[in-house]
C-alpha cells in the first residue's frame, strides 16, 4: 500500500515540483488547494484533490480523519501581503491550526514538514566569520521574515516534541518560478541592473533539489521538531546569476547600478501605486532589504548527515535547466 501524503499549496511554484516527486516517488498524493487554484498542471500527479478550511481545527481533524495521511507537508503560505497582519493570519495562524489538527486527530501521522524560509533568520554581515546555521539568532528584515520566524517559535513552544520537520530554504529557482523571473525577462531586455555597489554573498536552491530533501524530511527524519537551512551549499557573488543567464542564452546585457536612494523612491512610487489595488508588486520598500542584504550563506551540514540531503544542481546546472525551460515555454 502507498504511504499517503497531504501537501498544501500543491498549485504552487514549490507545490507543483513537490507534487510531481512524491507522485513519481510512488505516494497517493492528496493535494490541498483553494477552489479557485488553477490546478491543471498538477491533475496528472494527484489522486485526490482536497479544499481545507484552515480557519478550523475541528474541520481540518475531520478532514485528516476521513483520509489518514502518515505525512503532511505544508508548503502553502503568503510571501507577501497587503498587511503584516494578513501574513500573521495565514503563515502563523492557519499553520497552528493545522498543526493542532493534525496532532489530536486518531491517525498515524509519521511526521509533518513545515516549510518555512531563511527569511525566518535574516541575512548576516559580509565579513561573518561563519556562516549561518541552525542556531542562529532571529534577525528577520521583512513582514515575510517575521511571520515565518513567529510560525518557527510557536510550533517549538506547543510542539516542541512532536515528529516535525522545519526546512528553511534560500532563494528558491527554477521552472514556473515568477519572482526572479522578472529579473530574468529584464536581462532578456538587455538590462543588467544592480541596487549600490556593495558585494554580497547569495545562496539559491534548485526547486527540484528542495523537493527532494522535503521528501526526505518524510521518510528519513526521526524524533521530535528538528530544522534544517537549505542551500546548494555554494556562495555565489552578486553577478554569478546574470552571468549564467548571458552564457546559457547567449545574449549580452548592459550592466548598470542604480542608486539606493533611487530604488528607494521607485519603491514607494510602486508602493503608493498600488495603495488601493488588491495586487502587489514585485518591488517594495521593505523588499529592499532582502535584496540588498549582505550575506545569505548557509552551513548545510545538519541536512546533509540526518536527511541524506545531496544537491544535484549548482547555480549554472540549475539555471541552465531553468532557461531552457523558460525558454521553451515561451516566458522568454
Amino acid at each position: 500500500m502507498k504511504s499517503k501524503v497531504l501537501i498544501t499549496g500543491a498549485s504552487g511554484f514549490v507545490g507543483f515540483h513537490l507534487t510531481e516527486l512524491a507522485a513519481l516517488s510512488q505516494f497517493e498524493v492528496h493535494a490541498a488547494v483553494r477552489k479557485s487554484s488553477k490546478v491543471e498542471d498538477i491533475e496528472p500527479f494527484v489522486d485526490k484533490f482536497v479544499y481545507p478550511n484552515f480557519e478550523s481545527v475541528a474541520d481540518l481533524k475531520a478532514l485528516l480523519e476521513l483520509h489518514k495521511y502518515d505525512y503532511i507537508i505544508h508548503a502553502a503560505a503568503l510571501t507577501r501581503a497587503k498587511s503584516e497582519d494578513e501574513l500573521i493570519k495565514v503563515n502563523v495562524g492557519y499553520s497552528l491550526n493545522l498543526l493542532r489538527a493534525a496532532f489530536s486527530a486518531a491517525i498515524n501521522l509519521k511526521r509533518f514538514i513545515f516549510v518555512g524560509s531563511l527569511a525566518a533568520i535574516g541575512p548576516i554581515a559580509f565579513n561573518a566569520s561563519l556562516p549561518i546555521d541552525e542556531s542562529n539568532a532571529y534577525k528577520p528584515v521583512t513582514a515575510y521574515g517575521r511571520s515565518k520566524r513567529q510560525a518557527e517559535e510557536a510550533i517549538l513552544a506547543e510542539f516542541a516534541h512532536a515528529p516535525i520537520s522545519i526546512i528553511r530554504p534560500t532563494a528558491v529557482y527554477g521552472p514556473k518560478e515568477k519572482d526572479l523571473y522578472v529579473l530574468f525577462k529584464t536581462l532578456n531586455a538587455g538590462l543588467d541592473a544592480y541596487i549600490g555597489d556593495n558585494p554580497q554573498k547569495l545562496s539559491f536552491i534548485y526547486v527540484k533539489d528542495l523537493a527532494q530533501v522535503i521528501l526526505n524530511a518524510c521518510l528519513l527524519d526521526n524524533g521530535p521538531a528538528q530544522i534544517y537551512n537549505i542551500t546548494d551549499g555554494n556562495s555565489y557573488g552578486r553577478y554569478e546569476m546574470a552571468d549564467i543567464f548571458q552564457a546559457v542564452l547567449a545574449k549580452k546585457a548592459f550592466r548598470i547600478h542604480l542608486p539606493l536612494w533611487l530604488v528607494k523612491k521607485v519603491a514607494q512610487g510602486f508602493e503608493f501605486a498600488y495603495r488601493n489595488s488588491a495586487n502587489i508588486p514585485v518591488l517594495y520598500p521593505e523588499r529592499l532589504n532582502e535584496l540588498t542584504a549582505e550575506n545569505w550563506i548557509c552551513n548545510i551540514d545538519k541536512a546533509k548527515e540526518r536527511l541524506n540531503f545531496k544537491p544535484n544542481f549548482d547555480l549554472k546546472a540549475g539555471l541552465s535547466e531553468t532557461l531552457n525551460w523558460y525558454k521553451k515555454n515561451k516566458w522568454l
